[in-house]
């Protein structure tokens, strides 16, 4: 049994899967802070399900693409279980996991998007560098930005842990309100790494609204 908060089917807001069609399975409980976190609501909670209801639910909607966000996921002992579920189902299976708890036991063939907390976020202390040496080519490195210091900081990150090697996945993300569109995009053009900028479509689709 897993704490959800919500399930719903909308359009993938982030990675290197925006804009596809997807269904999203949001679990309760976090282990970080993060000083700009827009999923407050989710830190706590949560409906308890069972994995094989999760996994009906996704199949019903018809979407091949699912996403197991939170919150953080991997708190959860269930949540492999979840997951391996999703993909013996036939299903393309992404995960968005914060980067401080271990993704050893995430199945290989799930798409992990790895967060790795910058200093502007209070959480840089968090990060479980461990992790970037079970990446896998498919999987995302994901940087959330506030200003020039967390670009060059992700740089340097990049530099030490040869993340470029690993994974052709590395995408920068302004934090709203922080930084502008147009200084990330300079930032990014300049920097010094094949890395991949993004804005969240779904907040410029639909604001702060949940459930989307």
């Amino acid at each position: 049994m897993l704490p959800v908060i919500e399930t719903f089917a909308s359009i993938q807001g982030e990675s290197t899967h925006a804009g596809r069609k997807c269904f999203f399975i949001r679990l309760a409980q976090c282990n970080l802070r993060c000083n700009y976190c827009d999923t407050v609501y989710a830190w706590e909670g949560g409906e308890m399900r069972s994995v094989t209801a999760l996994v009906d639910e996704v199949l019903a909607s018809g979407l091949k693409l699912v996403e197991v966000t939170g919150g953080e996921p991997l708190i959860h002992a269930e949540t492999p279980v979840l997951l391996q579920s999703l993909l013996d189902a036939g299903l393309e299976v992404l995960l968005e996991t914060n980067g401080s708890l271990s993704i050893a036991s995430v199945p290989e063939q799930v798409r992990k998007i790895l967060d790795c907390k910058t200093p502007g976020s209070g959480m840089s202390d968090r990060n479980d560098f461990d992790n970037y040496q079970l990446l896998m080519p498919h999987d995302e490195v994901k940087f959330v930005v506030s200003g020039k210091e967390d670009f060059f900081w992700a740089e340097e990150i990049i530099g030490k842990y040869r993340l470029a090697e690993k994974t052709a996945h590395l995408i920068f993300s302004p934090v709203w309100g922080r930084i502008s569109f147009e200084e990330l995009a300079g930032l990014v053009t300049a920097g010094k790494y094949p890395v991949r900028m993004q804005l969240q479509m779904h907040k410029l689709i639909w604001g702060d609204k949940k459930g989307v």
